[in-house]
């Protein structure tokens, strides 16, 4: 049967669902005690892999939780309680720690396997909103997520519950996270195929152009030697070098429309007298989001790559860090 709400009544009680929810959210801070370190500690050890389950609503927390702990840096997958009995078992070993969650601690599906669980030697930590339940009981570490009310109306769906679950999964994730010294580049390690790896782990010499690609005239050359540089190696600037290849300045499309603007002759005039001097740099090693800041910081378009000798060895341009996925 379908109830006539008005918008206001739909406003309070969307409204209702996020106080009580922070609310949950809010209690957990006396969660985070000598039972969350013991958690950490023994996670921290564990020469095996944390095995996260549960059921339904709380097996799709625990899901979420074994890939946050597997992206920063502790391996941990998720196994289903109800196919854990049909032999998935055969995944935990006695050197892995089981992290099980459930809002009753009385869970069917994983007191059918906490025997095994125990008789196997793994190490079991359990989130329950209970702590007189045989999951908490039978735990090695009992970590205590209850919450005074679901979000729920009816007080049946979990809402506030599930959410308390994910914050409690995300604390132990980033507390392990810093024991580990997880850095931003092992992050990475982990997600090269999205963006963030490709602005934390490409690098300039991945994607600037070198060789014959490189724009790059002398500086005893004359401007039309430049814009002939300029427009076959279609970066929109070309590096000023002396006659050891090292960078004494750059000259770009804007100082080109300059140069046209005071009526100059390109026949004539040596790039030497309109080129940018002392333009930035950068070295091929160097992030490639490196590169980026610096053309943001400084509101440039390009950027002349060089050694530790000064040495032109490449250049790279907006356009390059655009295709890269860096920008």
């Amino acid at each position: 049967m379908t109830s006539i709400i008005d918008d206001s009544e739909l406003h309070r009680l969307g409204l209702n669902v996020v106080r009580i929810e922070a609310e949950a959210v809010a209690s957990l801070a006396e969660r985070i005690d000598a039972n969350f370190v013991a958690a950490c500690r023994l996670i921290h050890a564990c020469a095996g892999r944390i095995v996260v389950t549960g059921m339904g609503k709380s097996g799709h927390i625990g899901g979420k939780i074994a890939s946050t702990l597997a992206s920063t840096g502790t391996p941990a997958f998720f196994v289903h309680p109800g196919e854990a009995s049909h032999g998935d078992l055969g995944m935990i070993t006695s050197k892995d720690v089981v992290l099980a969650l459930s809002n009753s601690g009385e869970t069917a599906e994983l007191l059918t396997i906490l025997p095994v669980i125990k008789r196997m030697g793994a190490a079991l930590i359990s989130m329950t909103g209970n702590t007189a339940s045989t999951l908490a009981r039978q735990a090695d570490v009992h970590i205590h997520i209850g919450v005074r009310e679901e979000a729920c109306t009816l007080g049946l769906a979990p809402t506030s519950s599930t959410t308390a679950a994910l914050v409690m999964g995300d604390a132990l994730a980033v507390a392990l996270l810093e024991v580990r010294g997880f850095t931003r580049e092992d992050f990475a390690l982990s997600h090269p195929g999205g963006r963030l790896g490709r602005r934390l782990l490409l690098r300039v010499a991945d994607i600037m152009h070198e060789g014959d690609e490189m724009p790059a005239v002398e500086e005893t050359g004359l401007v039309r030697d430049a814009v002939l540089q300029m427009t076959a190696k279609k970066l929109g600037m070309t590096a000023v070098v002396d006659d050891q290849a090292r960078v004494r300045g750059i000259f770009t499309d804007g100082d080109l429309r300059r140069l046209f603007e005071r009526g100059g002759d390109v026949h004539a005039i040596p790039i030497g007298q309109v080129m940018t001097p002392g333009c930035q740099r950068i070295k091929a090693d160097r992030l490639a989001a490196e590169a980026l800041r610096t053309m943001e910081a400084k509101r440039i378009n390009a950027l002349l790559v060089v050694d530790e000798g000064n040495h032109l060895v490449g250049a790279l341009n907006m356009h390059d860090l655009l295709r890269a996925g860096v920008v």
